[in-house]
């Protein structure tokens, strides 16, 4: 007898918010490791940092076909998949001997973790309309930044005593357990009559559609100027945190934490009032808070001498926009098209993370000039992502002036 979760029950929301964590979780836990295997293999922040913009760059281009194939074979099955190739790949990365081996361990297990967050998504289209999907997104997205707040402070803790080998370890450990429940607790939300091919010619049909909608266009630059900044801070803070600053693994962890308890902050503030507000004027008021965070920082590294709380305070408030911001736009771009939902999933996520493993580049070979180079960066895609939000006409608003 399985025991299967309820739709809209709290245990399937938390089920969905794990899910959509085994991504960053599979960052954001190595990230206090990130000087000591630069470290242990002999080389350079710029190519240690590679492992974090390689990740990217597999999570995006595996977001392309796991929306698709699940619109095609449901979503159960190829979830299942997912998360068993993301238990292996984990279990390389942990093996590895060299760091082209970790880069090439860190891709394979962003193809596979992606997996997770697209289905996810999908199901929550599945399951729910418009504005409830935005509180479910919303909820779920509180849930992704309390595991990526926790994981680098168990990262910081397991480094020190079993070194950064054992944290790859502890992810596949999670991805088994998480695998497990999939198998037993979740139900399949897609039926049959409602499954679409998953050719490549229809995939690339659905993708046009979606591209040629200016709605779905604006979220989008939303989101991956968002997110961008986002990767950006997590791309840098370890080296600057660490190295620049020499705060020990466990203060970078609980400064990391902090400045994610902020993105909680925006995403269950979203959850709550978000359907009071609408869409449109929550994403106005995050959007606001993303520039404003860049430029404070930005100020406050120019004006005095550099501090980690110039850092941490300005990406507190950053992160609070990101919260507030993130999840309504990704409800904004995927609830148009109910018949496209794991097309539409799959195109905003690939967008996104190639956006943010750009970034992520350009932060990894700026680094070693100290904070001011990062604070920049987070200031040009804050502003641009409010500038961008000002002048959209976004679903449901008259735009004036």
């Amino acid at each position: 007898m399985r025991l299967r979760l309820k739709p809209g029950g709290r245990a399937m929301t938390a089920l969905l918010g794990l899910l959509t964590a085994m991504g960053p979780l599979s960052t954001d836990m190595y990230l206090p490791s990130l000087p000591f295997i630069g470290s242990h293999f002999g080389v350079d922040a710029s190519q240690v940092q590679l492992t974090l913009s390689i990740f990217l760059v597999g999570f995006a281009i595996g977001q392309i076909f796991y929306g698709p194939l699940s619109d095609r074979f449901g979503r159960r099955p190829v979830l299942l998949i997912g998360l068993g190739l993301f238990a292996l790949t984990s279990a390389g990365c942990m093996l590895a001997t060299s760091i082209g081996w970790l880069i090439a361990a860190r891709f394979g297990q962003a193809l596979a973790a992606c997996s997770a967050i697209v289905i996810a998504r999908a199901i929550v289209r599945d399951l729910f309309k418009a504005e409830q999907a935005g509180r479910i997104l919303s909820i779920m997205g509180a849930l992704m930044g309390i595991v990526p707040a926790l994981a680098p402070i168990l990262g910081g803790a397991i480094q020190p005593l079993f070194g950064w080998r054992a944290v790859f370890g502890a992810i596949g450990i999670l991805a088994c357990c998480t695998m497990a429940m999939v198998f037993v607790m979740l139900p399949e939300t897609l039926p049959v009559e409602r499954r679409r091919s998953a050719s490549p010619r229809g995939m690339i049909e659905s993708f046009a559609v979606l591209l040629r909608n200016r709605t779905f266009r604006a979220y989008v630059a939303i989101v991956c100027l968002c997110y961008a900044g986002l990767f950006a801070f997590i791309s840098g803070s370890s080296f600057i945190m660490q190295d620049y600053f020499g705060l020990d693994t466990m203060a970078f962890s609980i400064s990391f934490a902090i400045a994610v308890i902020g993105y909680v902050t925006g995403t269950l503030t979203g959850a709550r009032f978000g359907v009071r507000l609408g869409l449109v004027r929550m994403v106005r008021i995050g959007a606001t808070l993303l520039a404003l965070g860049g430029a404070s920082m930005t100020l406050l590294l120019v004006l005095s001498s550099p501090s980690f709380w110039h850092i941490l305070v300005p990406i507190t408030v950053y992160m609070v926009g990101v919260g507030l911001t993130l999840p309504q736009c990704m409800a904004g771009a995927i609830t148009p098209f109910p018949e496209r939902a794991g097309a539409a999933s799959s195109l905003m996520g690939f967008l996104q993370m190639s956006f943010g493993a750009a970034v992520g580049i350009l932060v990894g070979h700026t680094v070693h000039l100290g904070p001011l180079p990062l604070a920049v960066i987070i200031l040009v895609l804050g502003t641009a992502c409010c500038l961008t939000v000002r002048s959209s006409a976004l679903r449901g608003e008259h735009h004036h002036g």
